[in-house]
């Protein structure tokens, strides 16, 4: 039987019994687990050790803006989070890779000194079968800030060589898929990071509180065995985050009482 008809006969068996997908799906998931779980020094079987995101704030660390409140964006508190890493050192500089909006690196941006972010360039959106719309928005937030510098280019490939490290914060954001998150992970690791930088990898839950495995073997894999710093799950977030400095920690429970919770004020900003 050819691949081909292989295919068609799963997809043919995935609509006449939709409950199989769910199987496929769970099977993945354990898979990634699995992989995951072999980094037992690291992370066990609910997930990295948390950090609370308060650990982080400053009475400084109140206001994220932009935010669009659309699809594909981070949590308010991812953002909060990116915000309070670039405040604590002076004169900061943060790369990132994935810009979409450019809400990451518009936020980043008003209290860092230096910004640069890496997406795929129009050309390469292009070649993926993307709207000329889609790949418009790509930096709206952040295009027009003079401290961000927009990199074009595919972070497997990108020179990281060529531009000066080390970065203050890294922020690892582009396709969250294993093989593109070990690879970033690597590569960052060999050619940006100094004996200071924070590394955030986004969407390494797909909730706050419920990993995301896929993300977390790839971060694990990814990881050199120099990279002896702290690998946590920062608390109310999607992220997870690399410290070279020790921070406090706990073990994951989604049925705790929350010992920190946010009071939120929305204002509208109308261009």
């Amino acid at each position: 039987m050819s691949r081909l008809s292989v295919v068609w006969q799963a997809f043919r068996s995935l609509v006449r019994t939709p409950s199989l997908l769910t199987h496929v799906v769970a099977g993945d998931v354990a898979a990634w687990r699995e992989r995951a779980l072999a980094h037992a020094s690291r992370v066990s079987a609910t997930g990295l050790p948390l950090t609370p995101l308060a650990h982080f704030l400053t009475p400084a660390d109140t206001t994220v803006r932009p935010f669009a409140f659309r699809e594909g964006g981070s949590l308010p508190t991812d953002l909060l989070l990116l915000r309070a890493l670039a405040r604590r050192v002076p004169q900061s500089r943060y790369f990132e890779i994935g810009t979409w909006r450019g809400e990451s690196a518009a936020n980043v941006a008003a209290v860092a000194a230096e910004v640069l972010t890496l997406n795929l360039s129009a050309e390469e959106l292009r070649a993926l079968g993307l709207s000329e719309r889609y790949i418009e928005l790509h930096g709206f937030f952040s295009r027009p800030l003079p401290n961000v510098t927009h990199l074009h280019g595919n972070s497997a490939t990108y020179d990281f060589a060529a531009l000066p490290p080390p970065f203050d914060v890294i922020f690892i954001d582009g396709d969250h898929r294993y093989e593109a998150v070990c690879t970033d992970t690597r590569r960052v690791f060999e050619h940006l990071v100094g004996p200071a930088t924070v590394v955030v990898w986004h969407d390494a839950s797909r909730q706050p509180g419920e990993p995301r495995w896929e993300v977390l073997a790839g971060i694990l894999d990814g990881l050199p065995a120099t990279a002896t710093g702290q690998l946590v799950q920062v608390e109310n977030t999607l992220c997870a985050l690399y410290s070279p400095h020790p921070l406090p920690k706990q073990e994951p429970n989604q049925l705790a009482d929350p010992e920190t919770w946010f009071e939120v004020t929305v204002k509208s900003i109308n261009n």
